[in-house]
């Protein structure tokens, strides 16, 4: 769905594959399966054999056993692999139009990619760490399988040039599936919120009653956080996508090769303008990580406030039992699982973030071997934020508000103070004088536990003799969220207005790539 141009131009019925739920559809290259079915090798440092067949023609002895191993990104970047083929496909069609490959080759190499892409869909391909990452594995298996020309395939690029490109292409598909969940949640809160704009709740300042807004207002600021990171992500998928695809090492290359050509044939928008930094640039990877820990951030917010709403000392909301969990020892217990977990592994993606800006921030142009380490925070952030994501777009349609628990939360802590102050302005007493005034209301009430709504017109008046009979008006709950009726305002009319534009505003959002 968000990728047809590779669904067009490269799959084969194994190359990319649509992931089908309710929740969306998408065309990605994610390899189909999970880890846990894919044949995994474990080798001892006696089954290793050299990997010099690759690359190891200055050297003059074999690489240690371990050091393979402690190089080797084989293990992680696999998860590269569809988007590795793709990026394969399409530079061996513009080598074959450049006449770099002869149109027999190419189509010799089109369909050993396709053999080799359906054995890592199935499970079968026999990773080898010897190989030292995803691209050699591809590529030394492509070659068993169509014999010398299968060496042909990397004329024109380097490794440096084809992970950044690899990278690229994972991280703008796992945006677009990132950025359909965020929306997803988006309008399952803006909905809940449409549904209480009459909902009175307390609004909170240092976690104390402040003054009353209504439920579905306080949604509607969750909203606020949430599209401000659909903006980072739009942009941050913008500038991601270009193509480093040609820039081989770091020099570019002799070859007559058509990057033009590659970019657009995987749907980027352009090529990258600079050979250096298109293979040392992660900073795509750093805007997408700190993106993602922003959104891990709101959530957290979010989750806090979920996990305290839930406790018996609040009350104010109730989760569905299908996302809370129970105690092995206390059979009265319902755990909010789902909202601290959340809250927890915000951690996890502030730590990938910073993480990565460590990585670069000492490294010289071009490409270094630093770079490996960039992937495992990647692929960390990736998981972590889209099944965070995924798990509140199920869970908040759900939530049930208690209105009562709510409503009384507002009556105490003198929520409507702020209203008689602002009463007294409108009756000419300057705004510190009647702050004064409302102050020695409330010690007063303190010291009676009562509230301002409990005092009688004579009482209120023994304060200031401005106080009238209408002052009842705005010391009640609904009084205040009625008052505050202008835009961006707590007062039901103004909620409903704001869910109905920011619903609209969701229903017109164009998913990248449609």
């Amino acid at each position: 769905r968000y990728s047809p141009y590779l669904l067009t131009k490269f799959s084969t019925g194994a190359t990319f594959h649509r992931s089908l739920s309710a929740q969306s559809t998408r065309t990605h290259c994610r390899l189909g399966g999970s880890s846990a079915n894919q044949k995994q090798t474990v080798m001892s440092d006696r089954d290793m054999k050299s990997s010099q067949d690759l690359w190891g023609g200055r050297f003059a002895e074999p690489t240690d056993a371990f050091v393979q191993r402690f190089t080797a990104s084989e293990r992680f970047d696999r998860q590269l692999a569809g988007c590795d083929v793709a990026g394969s496909r399409a530079h061996a069609n513009m080598l074959a139009k450049a006449g770099i490959l002869t149109e027999q080759e190419n189509k010799l190499i089109q369909q050993g990619l396709t053999d080799v892409l359906g054995e890592i869909e199935r499970g079968e391909f026999e990773w080898r760490v010897e190989r030292e990452d995803v691209h050699m594995n591809i590529e030394a298996r492509l070659t068993e399988l169509i014999g010398d020309t299968g060496k042909k395939l990397h004329t024109g690029r380097s490794r440096n040039d084809q992970v950044a490109t690899d990278l690229r292409l994972y991280l703008r598909a796992e945006t677009d599936t990132v950025i359909a969940e965020l929306t997803r949640l988006q309008s399952g809160v803006v909905l809940l919120a449409s549904k209480h704009a009459d909902t009175i709740m307390p609004g909170f300042t240092h976690l104390q009653v402040a003054q009353p807004v209504t439920f579905g207002h306080h949604l509607l600021a969750w909203n606020e956080m949430l599209e401000r990171d659909h903006g980072r992500l739009v942009d941050c998928r913008r500038r991601l996508n270009v193509s480093p695809l040609g820039a081989a090492a770091l020099a570019g290359t002799t070859f007559p090769i058509d990057r033009d050509a590659t970019a657009v044939a995987l749907g980027f928008d352009a090529a990258t303008r600079n050979s250096l930094d298109s293979v040392a640039d992660r900073d795509f990877a750093i805007e997408f990580c700190a993106a993602a820990a922003l959104i891990m951030n709101h959530l957290s917010r979010i989750s806090e406030e979920l996990i305290l709403w839930t406790s018996a000392q609040f009350g104010f909301v109730r989760l569905p039992d299908r996302f809370c969990t129970g105690s092995s020892i206390m059979p009265q217990k319902k755990n909010p699982d789902v909202p601290e977990l959340v809250r927890g592994k915000s951690g996890r993606t502030t730590g990938n973030l910073v993480a990565l800006l460590t990585l670069m921030k000492s490294q010289p142009l071009a490409y270094n071997k630093d770079n490996q380490e960039d992937k495992e925070a990647v692929f960390d952030t990736v998981s972590t934020v889209r099944d965070c994501l995924r798990a509140f777009a199920d869970m908040v349609p759900a939530i049930e508000p208690n209105d009562e628990a709510m409503r009384q939360a507002a009556l105490e802590g003198f929520s409507t103070a702020t209203d008689l102050a602002d009463y007294l302005v409108r009756a000419g007493i300057p705004f510190r004088d009647a702050h004064e005034v409302v102050g020695k209301a409330v010690a007063h009430c303190v010291a009676s536990d009562c509230d301002l709504s409990d005092l009688s017109l004579t009482d209120l008046q023994g304060f200031h003799s401005a106080i009238q009979e209408d002052v009842f008006d705005v010391l009640t709950l609904e009084g205040s969220v009625l008052a505050r009726n202008h835009f961006g305002g707590t007062s039901p009319e103004r909620v409903r207005e704001a869910a109905a534009a920011a619903a609209d505003a969701l229903a017109a959002r164009q998913l990248p790539g449609e």
